[in-house]
């Protein structure tokens, strides 16, 4: 039996290795299990985005059968191969295999539905719980700046560089982000947000009028985890409507 790591679930999970029920049934729920006790430690990445994908991936596989082609692996017919030619059948022709995998279907996609609407739910919780807004005058280029992150009790913000890249996908344009931590610095009267921005532009003259936005956590929740990502897509957000 195919033994694989319960943190996560191959792309190809459901096609992948042996083709049975109650051998799927039990890597999906192992792997969902992770994700409800992720999701209990208010941890939402990597998790989140991957039920997106399994979710969307299975639903597309439903809808069109034909995909499954893709997916299978491809074994060798010793008929061809004493011929010396590579001939490639598909597992799926096996009508056996296919009624597996459509009982695997209809079991994984309210599993996922489920689990992801827990997820999307603390997300929006998260999301209501931050603030975001420009540190200074507000840049005309936005492309590539600074964002501070803080959270309670508010005495660190995390400091980082960030730059926005823009790519194709299909007929629309996507925003993605990168950041660079740069620092963490303490906030006090004498040594403000602003005064925090100063610093930054004496020390790195090529950005000599930075964009500077600060997201506000009013939650005690993991940085990396989840702070971060929320603070991406809601930076993204500002960007865009900018």
């Amino acid at each position: 039996m195919l033994l694989m790591n319960m943190d996560q679930l191959n792309e190809n999970w459901l096609t992948e290795g042996l083709v049975d029920f109650e051998y799927k049934k039990y890597l999906l729920l192992a792997y969902l299990q992770k994700v409800k006790q992720s999701f209990s430690r208010v941890e939402l990445y990597p998790f989140l985005s991957d039920l997106v994908f399994h979710h969307r991936n299975i639903m597309a596989v439903k809808e069109n059968k034909a995909m499954i082609y893709d997916q299978f692996p491809q074994r060798l017919s010793i008929e061809h191969l004493q011929n010396l030619k590579i001939n490639y059948e598909k597992i799926i022709e096996d009508d056996v295999v296919m009624q597996e995998i459509e009982s695997i279907i209809e079991y994984a996609l309210p599993k996922f539905k489920s689990t992801l609407d827990e997820g999307s739910f603390l997300y929006e919780q998260v999301e209501s719980n931050c603030e975001i807004s420009p540190v200074g005058l507000t840049s005309l280029y936005a492309q590539e700046g600074y964002l501070f992150v803080t959270q309670p009790p508010e005495k660190e913000t995390n400091i980082y560089r960030y730059q926005v890249t823009i790519f194709d996908n299909s007929n629309e344009k996507l925003r993605g982000i990168h950041t660079h931590h740069i620092s963490t610095c303490e906030k006090s009267l004498s040594n403000t947000y602003e005064q925090m921005k100063l610093k930054l532009i004496r020390q790195f003259t090529d950005l000599p009028n930075p964009a500077t936005y600060l997201v506000v956590s009013k939650l005690k929740i993991p940085t990396v985890q989840t702070l971060m990502p929320v603070a991406k897509r809601l930076l993204i957000k500002k960007i865009t409507l900018a």
